[in-house]
């Protein structure tokens, strides 16, 4: 029992530090968007490629990209950052088929705590966007809405980009969340956009970002 107790409390001191290093690093940096999406999806995914653009259309905006450090997606985004010469961050940390983080970040963050991970994309970020993605972009995706409906965080913008890959999941959250078991209230819709482009992404955030009512 007193060799747990000694466990925990170095735990305890391992998670502060985390989040003292994280927090020393991220404060020095502008305001930055986050995109999330899968580590398996390959260069030539159309998914892929708008990702670039995507992240290419935020740096030309003003904004840093921040990304979870590895492949697929993730590399996207960075990719796209550092040829506007932005920020382009990445909050690694390590699992079985992410191995290093991806060669285009100029930011690094290592995470040895999903949530201390998790908290980093929030505090730091203006606007996030999903694109598709497995049980993390599920998992980072739902944890923002639970907070911006909960009242636990600012209301930020939210976009999903592929109206084929994200479709079916509105579709049912609608008929059956909402309508057939009344789990969410219909203003929680407006939580999230579905968009196709890079294009229409940025606009979305653009406008919510430049208006004065924070609740939009």
């Amino acid at each position: 029992m007193e060799n747990k107790r000694i466990d925990d409390a170095w735990q305890v001191l391992r998670i502060q530090g985390e989040f003292i290093k994280g927090f020393d690093q991220l404060s020095q940096l502008g305001p930055c968007i986050s995109v999330f999406g899968s580590a398996r999806t390959k260069e030539d995914n159309p998914y892929y490629k708008t990702a670039v653009e995507l992240s290419e259309l935020i740096v030309k905006n003003g904004y840093g990209v921040i990304t979870g450090g590895g492949p697929g997606i993730m590399e996207a985004g960075n990719l796209g950052a550092v040829r506007q010469n932005g920020d382009s961050v990445g909050l690694q940390i390590q699992l079985p088929f992410e191995t290093h983080p991806n060669k285009y970040i100029n930011h690094l963050v290592d995470c040895r705590y999903f949530f201390t991970r998790k908290v980093f994309f929030l505090k730091y970020s203006q606007a996030f966007v999903a694109c598709p993605g497995g049980f993390g972009t599920f998992d980072e995706l739902f944890e923002t809405m639970t907070l911006i409906q909960t009242g636990h965080m600012r209301k930020v913008p939210i976009v999903l980009v592929g109206k084929d890959y994200w479709t079916g999941l509105v579709d049912w959250i609608k008929a059956v969340v909402l309508k057939k078991e009344s789990n969410i209230s219909e203003k929680d819709l407006d939580l999230f956009k579905v968009v196709d482009t890079a294009e229409e992404a940025m606009e979305y955030m653009l406008d919510k970002l430049d208006s004065s009512d924070t609740n939009f």
